[in-house]
Parts: structure tokens; sequence; C-alpha cells
């Protein structure tokens, strides 16, 4: 059984490594709001190039649909409408969300 000497000596102990585990975090800690600025800033840096990218996108699969159309159309099948409807309907949704994401974010 530890004596009153040990027992203070092994709290004293303690309470120091508590102390500086404590000022260690308290220095290491940053400022939250800091953080989501920079974070913030970060992203809308990134739209220009993804807005640029949902545009390429948008263009190779306006091309795509473009080339199956015109193969379903040159043989004949009855469903050339419905398949042109969807492909532009794909090139107008990506060029609609990447501007709707722009004025959604303000950038």
């Amino acid at each position: 059984m530890p004596e009153g000497r040990e027992l203070l000596t092994g709290k004293a102990m303690l309470l120091t490594s508590v102390l500086l585990f404590y000022i260690s975090m308290q220095a290491v800690a940053q400022d939250g709001s800091a953080g989501i600025n920079a974070a913030t800033t970060q992203v809308k840096s990134y739209f220009s190039a993804g807005t640029s990218l949902m545009y390429a996108i948008g263009a190779i699969v306006g091309l795509v649909g473009a080339v199956k159309v015109y193969n379903k159309w040159n043989h004949g099948e009855p469903d050339t409408g419905k398949v042109a409807a969807a492909w532009f309907g794909s090139c107008v949704f990506l060029v609609i969300v990447a501007t709707v994401l722009k004025s959604f974010f303000g950038v």
C-alpha cells in the first residue's frame, strides 16, 4: 500500500502531466472559423476548373450521342426520337448543373 509521500508524489506527477497535456493542446488548437474560411476559399478555387470539366464532358457526351442517333436513324429504328431526346437531355442537364452550381455558390 503506498504511503502518504508516495501517494502525494504520484498525484503531483499526474497533475503535472495533465497540465502539460492541456497546455500543449492549447498551443496546437487553431481557430475553427479560420479553417472553414480556408476550406471555402480552396473549394471556390476549384469551381472554374470543375465547370470547364463539366462542359467538356457535356461536349463529349453530345458527340457520342449524335453518332449513336445518326446510326439509329440510318438503320431506320423506330425509337430514334426517344434516344435523341435522352442524349440531348443529358447534355442540357450537365450544362444546367454547372451553371446552377456556379450561381448557387456565388463563384
